[in-house]
């Protein structure tokens, strides 16, 4: 029996909600995304609640909410504490996604009333400390319970450090590849799935299956005209945006086409961490795609120094912009909470202005019902704001912030109270009458105290002696270890402690690293008496809505093509519609492979390979004569060997007995008709195509028969043949041809 896997989804099946799936290989759980939407509804995590304590490592594939949003609620809420593995960008990008997504909610600053505490700025911060992140194509190993089994993350495109999870065990690959894109785009390569062939389970999604894109030129055509006619007519332009996802290429795309154009209309960029995106996104040119990081290798200019977009972290700072037309990108896209609600409440009602949605809005939020019924039309929106206490109700909280705080220190004196008791009836015991107060009071100022080792009690205030022995400082003997060299070094008294160094963060202020923008830890930290308050506010709304899709998700005919080309074995169906998931398997049982499955929420499916696998160990014997040869970044020999048993009765590979017989010669690589027309050339071959085959010289052509996808997912075989009459040419050709191969 092959590698056990089970995959059981916990959210985002037949829907658009969230992504959360648990798959379990050989007994290890892997929860692969931990998403949430913008509503944080906690009853779509009740299924994620019920298995928080078996998972053993979280995999994380995007760093939006949909994707991450609920992994500080789980840990905090549910007890998750499995590692977590993401890329860099997914860990950066996803840390600025849940502070924005915090402080568009405003939830919990410190003093500041909260209508309901889902998790905190520490929380975040809790659960982002946990992730392990991994370059793409890195192979980490587990350990422990899940000794055997290895993860790669690989280019998924979409979003910055987008990935598509590899999880290998005794051979067998399953796959993660959900929100891909194969379309190479202004600042990410395409994705690598093609690259993968035949793995045992691929688990994708039907998100786009019944969609099909225009050409990159039109839309980026159709969303310039867009924008000028709208300006020109003196309007203003909303773009409700993530906050570190789709919102790059939206950047890439402004900032290219206000200089074709020359345009000097204003374009503000606001979120609650703005310019930490940016500056971020210009230190991960290495995760993007090849031309910007060869433009910057000869130019040395980074594509994201924004000359004509301006970073805003306060929606104040826009209200005192300049009059006159405008466009603003501003979070969250759902137009749910954030500056972009906040601005649609303000711009709705002008006829003269557009809201331009660059992606489909979430089920039951506020974008997606304006594009489902677009206006005219009244909507009812919830506004709040946080105003600061005054009157009775600022008495009322200083009297209880008073009452608390005469309540801690209540509690500290009797505390200290009971540590000098027990203090002083040790000392009672035994001979010294010497008494020293060695509890937790803090030092007083004038008092230096050594933060990293060393002796800390020193005298403080508060020594009370029970006897007439006059007070004295502490006295100890130096007990340090001597050798050869001198004094014992003891390396914990130079460690700093995770107490001190939490401490230290907080005094930063802001994320793990210190770094927060400065509007949004001026609210943070703003300890003035204050509350929110909310009310029910009904916006006629006149303005222009269009719908276009920039949302960077390969279409239902590229998804087609994609799976008919990596054929799996077994395929998992995701995360879309109802109906695009149905029209998505009934094409992949017809087209991909016999064995496709799209389960319901908390439905365990068996996805176990039927192929048998066995280990079996290379002898030191049969290793000592296989001569290795170069092949790219890899190394390949022609083995002849018998299946035998060690001493230790593991099964072996060991030299065969006899003579090896005669074995057809093998042609090694994988041959682009492009790539040899290229070659070619630089050969002196004149060279074209022609009719889908490669006319070489006058008489000689080069063609691929057969086709990979054919007869239900790679069954056909694609072979090579070269045709023309015997002479010089066909030879040469055919020695160049052999070249671009290895021969075993």
């Amino acid at each position: 029996m092959g590698t056990s896997v089970q995959v059981t989804p916990l959210c985002g099946v037949y829907n658009e909600n969230p992504l959360s799936y648990l798959v379990s290989i050989d007994g290890f759980n892997f929860l692969i995304d931990c998403g949430w939407n913008d509503h944080f509804d906690p009853n779509i995590l009740k299924p994620l609640s019920r298995v928080a304590s078996t998972i053993d490592a979280v995999l994380l594939s995007h760093p939006d909410t949909l994707h991450l949003g609920a992994l500080p609620y789980a840990m905090k809420k549910f007890g998750l504490s499995a590692p977590v593995y993401s890329t860099e960008p997914v860990y950066r990008m996803g840390l600025l996604t849940m502070y924005d997504q915090f402080l568009s909610r405003k939830v919990k600053f410190l003093q500041q009333v909260s209508e309901v505490e889902h998790f905190t700025l520490d929380d975040i911060d809790s659960a982002f400390q946990s992730v392990t992140r991994l370059t793409y194509s890195q192979n980490h190993h587990l350990s422990g319970k899940g000794e055997g089994i290895v993860i790669a993350p690989h280019v998924a495109g979409h979003l910055l450090g987008g990935t598509i999870w590899k999880i290998t065990k005794d051979g067998e690959d399953v796959i993660y590849a959900v929100d891909f894109n194969h379309r190479k785009e202004r600042h990410l390569n395409g994705t690598v799935l093609g690259s993968f062939v035949r793995p045992a389970v691929l688990i994708t999604d039907a998100y786009n299956a019944l969609n099909n894109q225009p050409y990159r030129r039109q839309k980026d055509k159709e969303f310039g005209d867009v924008l000028k006619k709208t300006l020109r007519a003196g309007g203003n332009v909303l773009l409700p945006v993530d906050t570190a996802g789709r919102i790059l290429e939206l950047v890439l795309m402004l900032e290219s086409y206000w200089a074709d154009e020359n345009l000097n209309y204003p374009i503000y960029f606001l979120t609650y961490v703005a310019s930490s995106t940016i500056d971020y996104v210009k230190s991960f040119l290495e995760w993007m795609s090849d031309s910007i990081a060869k433009s910057f290798e000869q130019t040395r200019e980074n594509i994201f120094l924004l000359k004509n977009i301006t970073l805003l972290v306060n929606k104040a700072d826009l209200d005192n912009a300049p009059e006159g037309p405008k466009v603003v990108l501003a979070s969250m896209a759902s137009l749910e909470a954030g500056f972009s609600h906040d601005i649609f409440v303000d711009w709705g009602n002008d006829v003269n202005n557009l809201v331009l949605f660059t992606e489909r809005g979430q089920f039951g939020t506020l974008a997606r019902m304006l594009q489902a019924d677009p206006p005219p039309k009244a909507v009812k929106v919830t506004v709040s704001e946080r105003v600061p206490l005054v009157g009775e109700e600022l008495i009322e909280y200083e009297e209880k912030q008073n009452q608390i705080k005469k309540e801690k220190a209540l509690k500290a004196s009797l505390i200290k109270e009971e540590e000098l008791k027990a203090s002083q009836g040790a000392d009672n015991n035994t001979t010294d009458p010497m008494v020293i107060d060695t509890g937790n009071n803090q030092p007083s100022p004038e008092v230096a105290v050594a933060k990293n080792g060393g002796y800390r009690d020193v005298f403080i205030d508060g020594f009370v002696p029970p006897t007439s022995v006059a007070p004295m400082f502490p006295c100890y003997e130096n007990a340090s270890e001597w050798d050869d060299f001198g004094e014992v070094i003891n390396p914990d008294d130079y460690v700093i402690k995770e107490e001190d160094m939490d401490q230290t963060a907080n005094n930063l202020g802001g994320d793990i690293n210190g770094k927060l923008d400065e509007g949004a830890a001026s609210l943070i930290f703003d300890t003035k008496p204050s509350k929110v308050i909310a009310h029910e506010r009904t916006v006629q709304v006149r303005c222009s809505l269009v719908y276009m899709d920039f949302e960077g998700r390969s279409d239902g005919r590229s998804i087609k093509n994609i799976l008919s080309h990596v054929a799996p074995l077994k395929l998992v169906l995701v995360h879309g519609s109802a109906e695009a998931t149905d029209h998505l398997k009934q094409h992949c049982l017809k087209n991909v492979c016999p064995h496709v499955y799209a389960p319901q929420i908390e439905e365990t499916i068996d996805v176990t390979s039927d192929l048998c696998a066995y280990k079996v160990q290379l002898s030191e014997k049969l290793m000592s004569n296989v001569l290795f040869k170069k092949l790219g970044e890899y190394e390949i020999a022609w083995v002849d060997a018998e299946v035998g048993k060690t001493e230790n009765d593991m099964l072996s590979l060991l030299p065969i007995s006899g003579t090896p017989r005669p074995h057809k010669s093998v042609l090694v690589g994988d041959l682009k008709l492009a790539d040899f027309k290229q070659f070619l050339s630089t050969k002196g071959v004149p060279v074209e195509f022609a009719g889908g085959a490669l006319r070489c010289g006058e008489y000689v052509t080069v063609r691929k028969v057969g086709d990979a996808t054919q007869k239900g997912a790679g069954s056909g075989t694609q072979q090579i043949i070269i045709e023309g009459p015997l002479c010089e040419d066909y030879y040469k050709i055919r020695d160049y041809l052999y070249s671009q191969f290895y021969l075993l």
